[in-house]
C-alpha cells in the first residue's frame, strides 16, 4: 500500500483531472528491426535481413506518453527542427491528445531522431543518432520562455525532461521555476549533471545512481551513501527535495520532512530504456493529485518495476498500476 491516508485506487481516479506541463528534448526513437543469420563477409558486423520498422515517443514526448497512458493530461514545451521527423511527431502527440501547441520550430536544428538497428530477440546492434544538440538562444530561446509562461497557468505541476539536445537553457530552466512559484504548482526536474546549476527553486530533482555520483564526487553503495550524496545534492542544486533512483536498490528520496529508503519491486528486467521517464511521469501526477511526496515516490517505484520489464521507451498505464 502506498500509504494507508492514500489508497491507491482514488488517487489513480484523479489523474484524470491533472495536467502536467512537460518541458525538453522531444525525440523519436526509430527501430529498424531484422534477423541475423550470419557476418558479412565485408566486416565483421551481423549482416540484418530487415523484417519491419517502428517509430515510438521518446525523451520529453515519451514523459507525455507515460503522463497521458497513466490518466493525466500532457502538453509539451520544446524545440523542433523544420522537417519529416517534426511532421511524425506532432501528429503521434496529437494522436495521443497531448498538447503540441509548445513547440517551437528552429530551422538551424533537426528534430532528435534515435535510429536503433535491433534483432529480433531485442538485441540492439547499432544505434545512429539525429541531432543537433547546441543550446538554444536567441529569439528561439525567447519563444520557449513565452510557451512556458503561457502554458503554466493551466498547469497543475511543471516538469523539466533534460536529455542535453539542446531545449533546457539556463533562462528556459529558470523561467519554469518561475512559473512554478507564480502559480504556486510544484517543479519536478529529471537533470543532466553539465545542467546542475541551472534547476535552483525546483522541488525535485530526480538523478540516478551514476548522475548522483557524478555530481557529488561519492561513491554510493549503501543507503547511508545515498542519504549524504541525497543532502549534498540538494546544496548544490539549491532545490528542496532529491529522489535517487537506484535500479535494483530501489530508490532513495530525501523530502522536506525527512528521509525514506524505497526498495524496488522485483521484476523480471527487459530494458531500462526511458525507466526515468516514467518515474518523474508518476511522481508529477501524485503530487498534481494530492499525495504525499514518499506516496508519490512509492508510485513512482512501482511504475518503474512495471516498465522496465518492457522493450524500449515505453509507457505504464492506469491500470497496471491498480494491479500492482
Amino acid at each position: 500500500m502506498l500509504n494507508k491516508d492514500m489508497p491507491l485506487g482514488p488517487l489513480l481516479t484523479r489523474f484524470h483531472d491533472q495536467s502536467i506541463l512537460i518541458i525538453g528534448d522531444v525525440m523519436l526513437d526509430h527501430f529498424v528491426i531484422g534477423r541475423v543469420d550470419r557476418i558479412s563477409p565485408e566486416a565483421p558486423v551481423p549482416v540484418v535481413a530487415f523484417d519491419h520498422e517502428e517509430y515510438r515517443l521518446g525523451g520529453a514526448a515519451n514523459v507525455a506518453h507515460n503522463i497521458v497512458a497513466m490518466g493525466g493530461k500532457a502538453q509539451i514545451v520544446a524545440a523542433v527542427g523544420s522537417d519529416a521527423d517534426a511532421t511524425r511527431l506532432v501528429a503521434d502527440l496529437e494522436a495521443l491528445r497531448i498538447g503540441a501547441d509548445g513547440l517551437v520550430m528552429d530551422p538551424d536544428r533537426c528534430t532528435t531522431r534515435k535510429l536503433r538497428v535491433v534483432t529480433t530477440r531485442n538485441q540492439q546492434v547499432a544505434r545512429i543518432d539525429y541531432e543537433r544538440d547546441g543550446e538554444v538562444a536567441g529569439h528561439v530561446e525567447q519563444a520557449l520562455i513565452g510557451k512556458v509562461q503561457e502554458a503554466a497557468g493551466s498547469a497543475d505541476a511543471i516538469l523539466i525532461s533534460d536529455y542535453l539536445k539542446g531545449v533546457i537553457s539556463r533562462d528556459v530552466a529558470q523561467a519554469a521555476a518561475a512559473a512554478a512559484r507564480a502559480h504556486g504548482i510544484p517543479l519536478l526536474v529529471d537533470p543532466k549533471v553539465p545542467h546542475l546549476g541551472y534547476y535552483r527553486g525546483a522541488t525535485l530533482v530526480t538523478p540516478n545512481h551514476h548522475e548522483a555520483e557524478a555530481i557529488t564526487h561519492m561513491r554510493i553503495r549503501s543507503a547511508a551513501d545515498a542519504s549524504r550524496a541525497a543532502k549534498r545534492i540538494r546544496e548544490l542544486v539549491g532545490c528542496e527535495c532529491v529522489l535517487i533512483t537506484r535500479g535494483e536498490h530501489g530508490m532513495w528520496l530525501l523530502d522536506r520532512h525527512g528521509e525514506a529508503d524505497l526498495p524496488a519491486e522485483a521484476r523480471e528486467v527487459a530494458d531500462v530504456t526511458g525507466a526515468g521517464d516514467t518515474v518523474i511521469s508518476a511522481l508529477a501526477l501524485g503530487l498534481a493529485a494530492g499525495a504525499t511526496l514518499t506516496e508519490a515516490a512509492r508510485l513512482a517505484n512501482r511504475a518503474a518495476g512495471i516498465v522496465v520489464g518492457k522493450f524500449g521507451p515505453a509507457t505504464v498505464t492506469a491500470d497496471e498500476l491498480g494491479k500492482g
